[in-house]
């Protein structure tokens, strides 16, 4: 049997254990492992322990647990609540505001913290019943906060573009700056939806009262913006203007951004003893769960280059006559549709390092491919029926709201991904011209 059969086997048998149920990092290494003995014999472990040390000398990586740790500190602090509340009642009497405000906290709690999950579900917790208890329909509910939630993937400092850049050998500095116009540009699409959607439809998208406001302006309104939203935009400006402008690196700028953190949870009374605590857990769990599943990628792609599995993939399709474009095209949707399936990561660390040699062979810009990647694995959260954003929200959502109402209130939120997705696709310079500007 020919190395380049054994390389497909490989990852076929991979893909029907994570079907089976099995973890991933557990079923990654193990598998890759014991096929890369059995076929290359013990030096194969050689190998690999050269691989996996290399990989965690990488000191971008380092930047993982710190932004986590960041992202926790300030869900457990309330600032997201307090944002949600000041900016709907700044917004005043302007229809759909809550809704808006959704929008806004979410974007601000991407570029603050980079974790979809706990954005997800602390939104959910916090402006779910707040917009169901004001009229908003639970469809256009749940659509605003499991889209919001998931900007987390597209805005800096995203989890996924620091996993993602050290896979396909992209700076994260410049995938950080190439994500910064399509999120954005996300961002104010979704917004323009809700204007729309309240202009159209003004009694499902009502305003806030006029007590609630009265109530707003006589306790210190000054002090209550000051600590939703000057607060957190100091911690965002620290930390992507000091990997923008140079002045540090990532995992310098996830350092400094920790301890803004800490500091803004002293500044708001809630730093404690036990907080720390049950943030330090969270932050081992999470990290450990994505270095353990690096650890089994690094064994996977070590196993599938060493049986030719790349050269086999790239001659074939250098081979079909598809030009770069049509490649490109192929590739996310095969992305998308595993998005169905399995988690974000799992598609970095299986799929990203098949296809990264092929986008290579092509020429094509590796930050534009890596910041179409990071927008598909977006739209592949918010996706029904697999949707991880809308399982996380349906986790906290009140018995009243239905699954159907999350799968019907999501679809104009994916519509607007993909039509954006589309959008970058035919003109790359929205990834890269911010990066080539700042690096020129």
């Amino acid at each position: 049997m020919s190395l380049e059969l054994l390389a497909i086997l490989l990852f076929l048998l991979i893909l029907a254990v994570l079907f089976s149920g099995y973890p991933v990092a557990f079923t990654l290494g193990g598998v890759s492992i014991l096929v890369g003995i059995a076929l290359l014999g013990i030096g194969y472990l050689d190998l690999l322990a050269l691989r996996i040390y290399g990989t965690m000398q990488n000191i971008v990586l380092l930047s993982v647990p710190l932004f986590i740790f960041m992202g926790v500190i300030l869900e457990k602090s309330g600032i997201a609540e307090d944002m949600l509340q000041t900016l709907t009642l700044m917004l005043g009497k302007l229809k759909g505001g809550l809704a808006l405000a959704v929008i806004v906290v979410g974007l601000l709690l991407a570029a603050s913290t980079g974790v979809v999950g706990a954005t997800v579900v602390t939104m959910g917790l916090i402006s779910l019943p707040a917009m169901l208890k004001r009229g908003y329909p639970a469809t256009l509910s749940t659509g605003v906060i499991a889209s919001a939630g998931t900007l987390g993937q597209i805005i800096p400092p995203s989890v996924v573009l620091i996993l993602l850049g050290s896979v396909i050998n992209v700076p994260v500095g410049d995938m950080f700056m190439g994500a910064v116009i399509p999120g954005l540009l996300l961002t104010f699409a979704y917004m323009l939806y809700v204007l729309i959607f309240a202009y159209l439809k003004p009694q499902s998208a009502p305003a806030a009262t006029d007590e609630e406001l009265a109530e707003f302006r006589t306790e210190g309104q000054g002090s209550r913006i000051f600590s939703a939203f000057i607060l957190p935009f100091l911690l965002i400006l620290t930390v992507l203007g000091s990997i923008f402008t140079g002045i540090a690196t990532p995992t310098e700028a996830a350092g400094i951004g920790a301890f803004t953190a800490i500091l803004m949870a002293l500044l708001r009374r809630k730093l404690s003893f036990k907080m720390l605590q049950e943030t330090a857990r969270t932050t081992t769990f999470l990290t450990s769960m994505v270095f353990m599943i690096l650890v089994g990628a690094s064994a996977f792609s070590l196993t599938f280059r060493e049986l030719k599995g790349d050269d086999m993939i790239v001659n074939a399709v250098t081979q079909s006559g598809l030009s770069a474009p049509m490649f490109v095209l192929v590739a996310m949707l095969g992305i998308f549709i595993a998005g169905f399936f399995i988690d974000f990561i799992e598609i970095i660390f299986i799929f990203v390092p098949i296809l990264t040699p092929i986008f290579a062979a092509y020429g094509l810009d590796l930050l534009w491919v890596g910041i179409l990647i990071t927008m598909n694995l977006q739209t592949s959260f918010l996706t029904p029926p697999f949707g991880f954003s809308l399982f996380y929200l349906k986790g906290v959502a009140p018995p009243s709201v239905k699954t159907s109402d999350l799968y019907k209130g999501i679809i104009p939120f994916l519509l607007i991904q993909i039509a954006l997705l589309a959008i970058v696709y035919f003109y790359p310079q929205i990834a890269t011209w911010l990066p080539n500007y700042l690096n020129s």
